[in-house]
């Protein structure tokens, strides 16, 4: 919803939800790159304290979970200014810029399968988008 007495254009919110996106994207290469050095995170119980002592003393880590705050600072302000059933599929653009950010960055695969889930993706959110005009 549109707060009472702002403009209803759409270019804050779409620029605001840019950021949000590029600050989680950045976060989330930045845990799985955290994890990569790590290893796998074991759950068990007898191991859970020290693995997680481990983890959350990886600068990489910590600053993938600082993207994502910053990130999600930015979305409170998406969703304060448009309603969420338009800004939420917009949050989808993310699986987009980490489809090819895991690729540039983690050389993780990119097949054409993706590449066409990709395309679907950029199909709804594009729907999405053009309803709320």
């Amino acid at each position: 919803m549109i707060a009472a007495g702002r403009s209803p254009t759409l270019v804050l919110p779409l620029a605001l939800l840019l950021v949000a996106i590029l600050f989680s994207v950045t976060g989330e290469l930045l845990l799985k790159h955290g994890m990569n050095r790590f290893g796998v995170l074991d759950l068990h119980p007898t191991y859970l304290a020290s693995s997680l002592a481990q983890v959350f003393s990886s600068p990489y880590v910590l600053a993938g979970f600082a993207c994502i705050f910053t990130g999600s600072i930015f979305w409170l302000s998406v969703i304060s200014r448009v309603h969420l059933s338009y800004a939420y599929p917009m949050l989808s653009l993310s699986y987009i810029l980490v489809v090819g950010a895991s690729w540039l960055f983690l050389g993780e695969q990119f097949t054409w399968v993706r590449v066409l889930g990709v395309l679907v993706i950029i199909l709804g959110v594009s729907l999405v988008f053009w309803s709320g005009q």
